[in-house]
C-alpha cells in the first residue's frame, strides 16, 4: 500500500488503514511498513489460494504509487474463550439472520458489532516471485529423502534458493523484534533466543513460538550428537519459560521443527497442543523429543535416516527430483481437501 501523506490519509475510510507496526525496521527507508497504509490502494490481480478450512485467503496484486507486486494473506481471527469478549459478543447490537431451520436446528449469519469484525492481514512487499510461489496453491509430491539425495540435490538448492535469514540475526544481535522475545540464554553454544512467531495473534489457545539458536545449523539434516546440549536445552529452558510466562504445562506443548523448513536457519517450534497450528503433519513435522531420541540412540542418525516430506509442483526443488527420475509426473484431477 501507498505511503499515505497527511492529506491523503484523511481520504481513506478509517476501517480500511491497517497500521504496520516497523518500529524496529533496519532497511528500506522507502518500506510502505514504515507508514499507514490504505487498503483501497491495493488492486487485486489474481487469488493464489482459498483456504477453506483455516479462513484464509492470499491475494497477489499491487499498491497505487508503490513498485514490484505484493501479497495480501488475509485470514479470519480466533474466537476467544474469554469471558468479558463472550458477554460483548452477545449483546443487543450483534444481529442474527436466520438462513433455514429443521427441528431442533438453526442455521444463522451473524453479524457481530465492529470492534469483533476484525481480521488478520499479512502485507508482503515487494513480494518476489518465491513468495508467490509459496502461497500459490499446487499439487504436491512426497519425497523419501536418503542422504545422499540431500547431498545431491537438496543441498545445492539450499545454497542457490533459500530465503534470506538476515532477519533472524537481527532478532539475535537485538537489533529487531525486541518486545517479542520471551526468553534468552546468551551462552554461544547452547543457547538461544525465544520469540512469538509471527503469526501468533496473541490468544493463549493459539500460543506460538520459535527457538532460535545462536548456533548456525540450516536444518536437522545437520544434527548430530556435538548437539544434544543445545537441543536438550531449548527443551527444558523453552518449557520452563512458557510455565512461567504463559502458564502452559508441558503436557500441552506440541514441540517440533520442520524438514523441509520454511527457511534454513534451525528453529523450534513451541505450539499449543490443542491449536491445530500450520504444518504440524507427519510429512513436516519432527518431534523434538523424538530428534533427541534418535540421536541419543545413533549421534550421526541424521545422515543415515530416509526423511519424508512434500514438494510442491513447479518448485525448484521438485523441478530437480523430477529430472533425477524420483518423481513420475502422472496427470490426476486435483483435489481439493
Amino acid at each position: 500500500m501507498a505511503e499515505v501523506s497527511p492529506n491523503s490519509a484523511s481520504d481513506c475510510p478509517p476501517a480500511k488503514i491497517m497500521k504496520i507496526d516497523t518500529e524496529n525496521t533496519l532497511k528500506n527507508a522507502n518500506s510502505m511498513h514504515e507508514t499507514e497504509v490504505c487498503a483501497s490502494e491495493f488492486n487485486v490481480k489474481r487469488v493464489l489460494q482459498n483456504n477453506c478450512t483455516r479462513k484464509q485467503i492470499c491475494i497477489e496484486g499491487s499498491f497505487k504509487g508503490r513498485e514490484g507486486s505484493a501479497v495480501i494473506v488475509l485470514e479470519k481471527q480466533n474466537f476467544s474463550d474469554d469471558d468479558q469478549f463472550l458477554n460483548e459478543f452477545f449483546n443487543k447490537d450483534t444481529v442474527l439472520q436466520k438462513l433455514y431451520s429443521n427441528d431442533v436446528y438453526g442455521n444463522y449469519e451473524c453479524f457481530p458489532v465492529k470492534k469483533h469484525n476484525g481480521i488478520n492481514a499479512t502485507i508482503i512487499h515487494p513480494a518476489t516471485a518465491k513468495h508467490i510461489k509459496k502461497f500459490q496453491k499446487e499439487e504436491l509430491h512426497i519425497i523419501d529423502e536418503t542422504y545422499e539425495l540431500y547431498q545431491k540435490i537438496t543441498v545445492p538448492y539450499i545454497e542457490s534458493s533459500s530465503f534470506s535469514t538476515e532477519w533472524i540475526y537481527n532478532i539475535l544481535e537485538h537489533k529487531a523484534e525486541q518486545d517479542n522475545i520471551v526468553y534468552e540464554d546468551k551462552d554461544e553454544n547452547t543457547g538461544f533466543v525465544m520469540v512469538h512467531d509471527l503469526k501468533w495473534d496473541g490468544q493463549p489457545n493459539t500460543l506460538k513460538l520459535i527457538a532460535l539458536p545462536f548456533q548456525k545449523i540450516k536444518s536437522i539434516r545437520e544434527l548430530n550428537g556435538s548437539h544434544l546440549s543445545l537441543l536438550r536445552n531449548i527443551r527444558d529452558a523453552g518449557i520452563a519459560a512458557i510455565a512461567e510466562k504463559f502458564n502452559v504445562p508441558t503436557s500441552q506443548l506440541r514441540i517440533y521443527l520442520h524438514y523441509q523448513p520454511s527457511y534454513y536457519y534451525l528453529h523450534v517450534h513451541f505450539a499449543y497442543l490443542m491449536f491445530d497450528a500450520p504444518g504440524i503433519y507427519v510429512e513436516k513435522a519432527h518431534l523434538l523429543s523424538t530428534v533427541i531420541r534418535n540421536i541419543e540412540l545413533m549421534p550421526d542418525y541424521y545422515t543415515k535416516a530416509v526423511l519424508s516430506y512434500v514438494v510442491i509442483k513447479g518448485d525448484p526443488l521438485y523441478t530437480k527430483f523430477l529430472a533425477e527420475g524420483i518423481i513420475s509426473e502422472v496427470k490426476s484431477k486435483a483435489i481439493e481437501i
